[in-house]
């Protein structure tokens, strides 16, 4: 195996241990078939990757998570039903499942613990089922979370009753539908990185998300970055990016 020979060719002294690591990034990956499991995405990214459930079978997640808990890494599936959970189950009895968030968890190890805090804020209770999204996510890779849901804008004295939090946190993430206009407004408060999430809720002329999508985009406070609509789970990553 390629393995073997970048440990031999290390043993030897033919290559350092920067070699090894450089070629160790560049390799392997299972072949499924259907999917091939990047193997080596810890070394490469600091965690390993993410099984994005929606369009797929519950024998092809129940496969990938066969291949992917022999390398004893933790495990974080996205957009997974409850009948996917319930087939994971029976085969790891210690998985989680986030019915709002609709991911399922089977930890492995501990992560390494962050120091700072990532603060998520949503601006309805709709908005919630993303957030949650990004808190599974940023809590499997070890971050510490806070949460504050239904503060938006239409009633702006729910969010001004959180500033100790918003000035506390090490990053923000802000959830929202509608016009999405909550992320200018926390992007002016707060001192750190806030990531913006529009979300698909709203009437018919949110356009599922674009109109706050652009609203997002055309903030006037500094430090607003945006992640597409409904992706709780690149905001939750990104900020665990950010906390590190």
């Amino acid at each position: 195996m390629e393995t073997e020979k970048i440990l031999k060719d290390f043993k030897s002294g033919k290559i350092g241990i920067d070699d090894v690591l450089q070629k160790l990034k560049s390799m392997p990956f299972e072949d499924a078939g259907f999917a091939k499991i990047d193997t080596h995405r810890t070394i490469r990214k600091g965690f390993p990757e993410v099984i994005f459930s929606e369009g797929k079978t519950t024998a092809q997640v129940l496969k990938i998570m066969e291949m992917m808990s022999r390398h004893g890494h933790n495990i974080l599936a996205t957009r997974a039903t409850k009948d996917m959970y319930d087939a994971v189950k029976d085969v790891h009895p210690d998985a989680e499942y986030n019915e709002s968030a609709r991911t399922i968890v089977i930890k492995k190890e501990m992560p390494e613990s962050k120091k700072g805090e990532i603060l998520i804020i949503t601006a309805g209770t709709s908005d919630i089922p993303v957030a949650e999204e990004e808190v599974v996510t940023a809590e499997i890779m070890g971050n510490k979370v806070e949460k504050i849901y239904d503060a938006g804008v239409a009633g702006i004295h729910r969010l001004l009753n959180n500033k100790e939090q918003i000035f506390r946190a090490n990053v923000i993430i802000v959830v929202a539908g509608m016009e999405g206009a909550l992320a200018s407004v926390v992007g002016g408060l707060a001192c750190v990185p806030v990531i913006a999430v529009p979300t698909s809720v709203g009437y018919g002329a949110s356009f599922k998300g674009v109109a706050p999508l652009l609203t997002m985009l055309n903030c006037c406070s500094p430090g607003v970055v945006v992640v597409n609509i409904d992706n709780g789970f690149g905001a939750g990553y990104f900020a665990s990016l950010i906390n590190k």
